[in-house]
């Protein structure tokens, strides 16, 4: 996070050259290059499996590869978010929703769509290959529907290439698999397979046959009806289901872009995959056209067998060296899937077909897949992958709300303090501390003022001034306030001038990004040089005209409503050690980009007490909330709200940096011995950056408090227990396994 770097290298799209040079990148990083992946998606499927998941032969997981995580192990930034425009002549990056990205070297590895959407009814009523994800995520679906078609289901492929040709047997497998009887036909206007050998064409057609797959050559859809395709010549066939696999076309960053495109539409590259007239600028995989060698078919293999190439060139062109010239192999091992256990494998112009080719051809894809899975489904270590402590990479200190200082080193120095002046003035200040401050102006108006910040929790500015901007006016929010006014606090590390201003104006436009839709306006601040990226903010904001909600107005038989998930901790400590998938990942980013004004205005109306749940975790500020009330509680665990990834990395034993601190506060609270074992009860310790609100509710006010939260889009807002009278024993509160609902 501290990185200050004299070069960067941005990835665009996480295809199968682009994993292998962020793995080659893990192994032998270049000094003082930062290495950045963009991904729209944190998941990358590798093509060469799919077909086995749609027979049924994987899950998804084990055709995945999670980028975010293998990026992470290679010290590599990730920005997820869709590019939307590439401009070699200023070496820049347009992203969706976000400022662009500079880049000194950077690589296009978008993959493609295909060809013929455009024509009437195909996005309507067609399943189409492309994008990978989208059709795998549909199939399962597909073929439930197809189980209850009456005499069996009539499949229509339309597309006889490879991709075609093998979901037309690993469609007939999974349907046979699950008792239906399909009756399955490919639609094409060429020969099947047209860049393979004669042979491997031959001993395809006599496995479809031998199937009763149905080839039907020299035709071309025109459009895709409802119940079928109505072919070039006003011929209509019946379909239940149109499966759209009609070969590669360019995806829509390519035409957006000035780029260099063949007829096609794909960027034309040289043999060292650069982009024609663009220095620095490589292009790989389905979305590149070799102006050299036009006869590279679009298939993952060529793709595979470039990253080695790419990875060479990435690191030349940035040292003045050579580029490196590839020479695509024209005779592969084909092998393609006939489901069932069985493969069809091609080279040297020969064909063979046994359970021994589907077993070399399943060796091949799992060997590839150790290489870049480095996390299980579950998020557990992948075993053929070496742990972050293997690899020497060194336990961080956590940024964000998990960066404060403890609880109890901030009460005792305040309790050292004088006395304050007396200031008729204020309404809520050190004396009896809150989340925001207030004080009355002299015309009488009450005025909300907090001040908040935290040192980079990942190594993107914009989403770090995006969510500290949030977590700030999370203060006034929680206090029933409107915010009005923010001044910023930037430490910028010491860099030189054009990077220090990317990293001011990334963070500034980040904070601009959850500012502004909040009606907040930033109206000035302050920057410094420093060792680490630090964003800081005071807000100013309107309070209600009841006045601010109080932080210990408890009363005993109340509810706690927390109107957030609970987890960003652990899993923004996991992700710094690439021990967090990259789904969990964008569902934190997710989580601190939402602000709490429904979550505020609820607590306005139906709320007697509220406070935020920020860097002391839920436990801690729960007890200052009963220590002000003079009251206690019990906290039901199972009724705890959790981030995805967070049970797991709590059961796996990750914690945050802060986390142990937070946890001194376990002496006073009274544990059921129940959870002893439950590693998921820790999640109360864990430090929150940009939290939800925990509320005190009157018992008949919590429907419509709930109702109100979930319809206002805090969809995560539970009940979590119950406000009680003090404790006999003398402890805060009690934490038990379950008892709501």
């Amino acid at each position: 996070m501290n990185v200050s770097p004299r070069a960067d290298i941005v990835l665009v799209g996480g295809g199968h050259a682009h994993v292998q040079v962020i793995r080659r990148w893990m192994m032998d990083p270049l000094p003082d290059v930062r290495l950045t992946v963009v991904l729209d998606r944190p998941e990358a499927l590798y093509s060469g499996m799919v077909p086995g998941v749609v027979a049924g032969e994987y899950d998804i997981a084990q055709a995945e590869i999670d980028v975010v995580p293998l990026a992470r192990r290679a010290r590599a930034r990730v920005i997820l978010a869709a590019a939307s425009r590439i401009v070699p002549s200023t070496r820049s990056i347009e992203l969706v929703g976000r400022p662009p990205l500079h880049y000194d070297a950077a690589s296009l590895d978008v993959g493609s769509t295909v060809r013929g959407t455009e024509l009437p009814g195909v996005r309507e009523h067609a399943l189409a290959t492309r994008p990978i994800r989208e059709f795998v995520d549909r199939v399962d679906g597909a073929v439930a529907r197809m189980q209850g078609v009456e005499g069996g289901p009539r499949i229509s492929i339309v597309g006889g290439g490879a991709a075609g040709v093998e979901l037309a047997f690993t469609l007939d497998t999974r349907l046979r698999s699950v008792g239906a009887v399909p009756a399955i036909e490919i639609l094409t206007d060429a020969p099947i397979l047209s860049n393979s050998s004669a042979r491997l064409r031959r001993a395809t057609e006599a496995a479809l046959r031998e199937r009763g797959i149905r080839l039907v050559t020299g035709v071309r859809v025109a459009a895709v009806e409802e119940k079928g395709v109505r072919l070039e010549g006003g011929d209509t066939r019946s379909a239940d289901l149109v499966v759209w696999a009609t070969g590669a076309a360019p995806v829509p960053l390519l035409g957006n872009s000035p780029l260099p495109l063949d007829k096609a539409g794909f960027v034309r590259v040289a043999s060292s995959f650069e982009v024609e007239g663009a220095d620095g600028l490589f292009a790989v995989g389905d979305c590149a056209s070799l102006t050299d060698h036009a006869w590279v078919p679009k298939a993952g293999v060529h793709a595979v067998r470039a990253g080695p190439t790419l990875d060479a060139n990435l690191r030349a062109t940035l040292s003045g060296r050579p580029l490196r010239r590839h020479r695509p192999q024209r005779d592969f091992l084909a092998l393609l899937n006939l489901g069932g256990g069985r493969a069809i494998g091609g080279k040297w112009g020969f064909a063979f077909s046994a359970g021994a080719v589907w077993r070399l051809k399943d060796r091949i894809d799992r060997r590839f897949m150790e290489r870049f899975q480095v996390l299980e489904a579950n998020g557990a270590a992948a075993d053929a992958f070496p742990t972050p402590e293997e690899m020497g990479m060194e336990e961080m200190p956590c940024g964000g709300c998990a960066a404060k200082v403890g609880a109890h080193p901030l009460s005792r120095a305040l309790a050292r303090l004088a006395p304050a002046s007396l200031d008729d003035r204020v309404i809520v200040g050190l004396d009896a501390p809150d989340d925001a401050a207030a004080v009355r102006t002299l015309t009488g108006d009450v005025v909300l003022a907090t001040v908040d910040g935290f040192r980079a929790f990942t190594d993107d500015p914009w989403w770090v001034g995006r969510v500290a901007a949030i977590n700030a006016v999370s203060d006034v929010q929680a206090k029933g306030g409107t915010p009005r006014h923010a001044l910023a606090l930037v430490t910028i590390p010491d860099e030189d001038e054009t990077r220090a201003e990317e990293t001011l104006f990334q963070v500034l436009s980040g904070l601009r990004t959850a500012l502004d839709p909040l009606g907040v306006s930033l109206i000035g601040g302050h920057t410094t040089q420093g060792p680490e990226l630090f964003v800081g903010l005071s807000i100013m904001g309107d309070a209600p005209t009841s006045g601010p909600l109080p932080l210990g107005a408890l009363e005993s038989g109340d509810v706690l409503v927390l109107t957030a998930a609970l987890g960003t901790g652990v899993v923004l400590a996991a992700d710094m050690q690439g021990r967090a998938r990259g789904s969990w990942f964008q569902a934190v980013l997710a989580h601190m980009a939402r602000s709490n004004a429904n979550a505020g205005e609820v607590a306005t109306r139906l709320a007697r007490s509220a406070t935020d749940v920020s860097g002391f975790g839920l436990a801690g500020h729960l007890g200052e909330m009963l220590e002000a009330g003079g009251r206690s509680a019990n906290l039901f665990v199972d009724a705890l709200p959790l981030l995805p990834g967070a049970r797991a990395l709590l059961e796996a034993g990750v914690r945050s940096s802060f986390h142990d601190q937070n946890a001194e506060g376990r002496r006073g609270i009274a544990w059921d011995a129940s959870l002893d074992d439950r590693a998921v009860a820790e999640v109360i310790f864990d430090p929150q950056t940009s939290g939800g609100l925990l509320l005190a509710v009157p018992r008949d006010a919590l429907k419509e408090t709930l109702s109100a939260l979930h319809a206002g889009g805090d969809s995560a807002a539970a009940e979590i227990g119950t406000v009680e009278p003090m404790r006999e024993d003398g402890a805060r509160f009690a934490v038990l396994e379950r008892g709501v609902g």
